[in-house]
C-alpha cells in the first residue's frame, strides 16, 4: 500500500529493458547519436510540428533551465504562489536564472488566476527599472495538489502573456497524466493554446531518470545549449535518456501508465469517500488524491502498512476542517496494483 509518491515506484520493465538493451556497443556522445536524433523525431511527431528537444536528468533541471531560457536582468517570474518552482526547487531557479525573482499569484487550488497574474505583471512595468522586468509566466499541469487547468485556462493565461510579451512555461512533471485526464493532445494542451517551452516529465511515469526541455519553436532556442551545459545536464552517454523515451513512448505506453495511475487514483478516492472518519478534501483529475483524517486514524492506516504522508492545506482551501483533522497526500503511480487498493480499502474499514 505504497503511496507516498510516485517518485518512489521504480522503473516500468520496458523502460528497464531498453536501457539494457542499448548497454552496448558504441554510439555518439553528447546527443548526437542515432538514438537520440531518433527520440527527437518522435517528440515531434507527438507536438504534431518540429520543436527542439534538450535531455535533462531532473524536473528540476527543466523547470530551472526553462525561466533561464527566458531570463532578463531584474526579471520577474510569475507562477503560482504555491507553485513547485516556489516552494520545493531549494532556490535551483534563482541560481540557474542569475538571480532571478519567482512572484507568486493566488488561483484556487493550485491554479493561478489569470487576473491575478494580469494584476501582478501590471505591477511590473518594464520601464520602471526599480520593479524589475517580467520575464516569464510558469504553470504546472497536472498542479502540486493533483487539479488541472483546462485547456480554455491555459489559453487565457497565455493570452496575457502575450500581450506583456512573456513567454509561458509548463511544468509537466506530470505531464501524461494530465494530458490523458483531460483527453487531449500534447499539442492542444501547449503550443496550440499558447505555451511556448515545456518540462516534459518522464521520471514519475515509468522512467528512471528521463526528463526534456521541449521548445516548441526551435527559431527561439536562443542560449539554451549552453544553459544546458554550463548547468552540468549535458550528458555525455545521453543515449540512456534516448533509450528510456523511446520505449516509453513505443505503443503509446507513456499513455497507458498515466490511465492507470490516474484510475488507480479514482479507485483510491471512491475508498476514501465510502469509509467513515474520513473524506476527500477536493476531487482529485490526475494522480494524486488528498483526503481528511484524524491523526489517529492516519496512524491506524500506516500500522496497516499503508505509505502516505500529512500535507499543508493550500492557502485557498477553504472548506471547514472539524478539529482534529488532518490534510494526508496519497499518490498513486504506473506501479499501483489493485490490491493495494483494496488492502487499503479494508484497512479503512477495519
Amino acid at each position: 500500500m505504497n503511496f507516498a509518491s510516485d517518485n518512489w515506484a521504480g522503473a516500468h520493465p520496458q523502460i528497464a529493458e531498453a536501457l539494457t538493451n542499448n548497454a552496448g556497443g558504441y554510439a555518439s556522445a553528447y546527443g548526437t547519436g542515432d538514438l537520440d536524433r531518433q527520440v527527437e523525431r518522435i517528440f515531434c511527431d507527438i507536438f504534431e510540428r518540429d520543436v527542439a528537444v534538450f535531455f535533462v536528468g531532473t524536473g528540476t533541471a527543466a523547470n530551472s533551465l526553462s525561466l533561464a531560457w527566458a531570463a532578463k536582468p531584474g526579471g520577474v517570474a510569475f507562477c503560482h504562489t504555491e507553485a513547485h518552482a516556489i516552494d520545493d526547487e531549494g532556490g535551483a531557479p534563482e541560481y540557474l536564472t542569475g538571480g532571478a525573482r519567482l512572484k507568486g499569484v493566488a488561483g484556487p487550488l493550485g491554479r493561478m488566476d489569470p487576473n491575478a497574474l494580469d494584476v501582478a505583471i501590471r505591477a511590473h512595468p518594464a520601464e520602471f527599472v526599480h520593479a524589475g522586468q517580467p520575464m516569464a509566466a510558469s504553470i504546472t499541469q497536472a498542479t502540486e495538489i493533483g487539479t488541472l487547468y483546462s485547456l480554455e485556462e491555459i489559453e487565457k493565461i497565455a493570452g496575457i502573456c502575450r500581450e506583456a510579451d512573456i513567454p509561458l512555461h509548463l511544468d509537466g512533471a506530470r505531464f501524461a497524466n494530465a494530458l490523458v485526464a483531460l483527453e487531449t493532445t500534447p499539442a492542444e494542451m501547449t503550443w496550440k493554446r499558447g505555451v511556448d517551452i515545456v518540462s516534459f516529465g518522464g521520471t514519475k511515469n515509468g522512467c528512471w531518470c528521463a526528463e526534456a526541455i521541449v521548445v516548441l519553436d526551435p527559431a527561439k532556442v536562443g542560449q539554451m545549449h549552453f544553459l544546458r551545459k554550463r548547468a552540468a545536464h549535458l550528458f555525455s552517454k545521453s543515449r540512456f535518456i534516448a533509450a528510456q523515451f523511446e520505449a516509453y513512448f513505443r505503443d503509446d505506453l507513456w499513455l497507458k501508465t498515466a490511465q492507470h495511475a490516474n484510475a488507480m487514483a479514482a479507485d483510491l478516492a471512491s475508498a476514501i469517500s465510502a469509509a467513515d472518519g474520513t473524506r476527500l478534501a477536493w476531487q482529485p483529475q490526475a494522480n494524486e488524491v488528498f483526503a481528511l483524517m484524524t491523526a489517529e486514524k492516519a496512524k491506524t492506516l500506516q500500522a496497516a502498512g499503508a505509505k502516505f504522508y500529512p500535507w499543508k492545506p493550500p492557502l485557498s482551501f477553504t472548506s471547514e476542517v472539524s478539529a482534529g483533522e488532518v490534510l494526508h497526500r496519497f499518490v498513486t503511480s504506473f506501479a499501483t496494483e489493485r490490491s493495494e487498493i483494496e488492502a487499503f480499502r479494508q484497512a479503512l474499514n477495519g
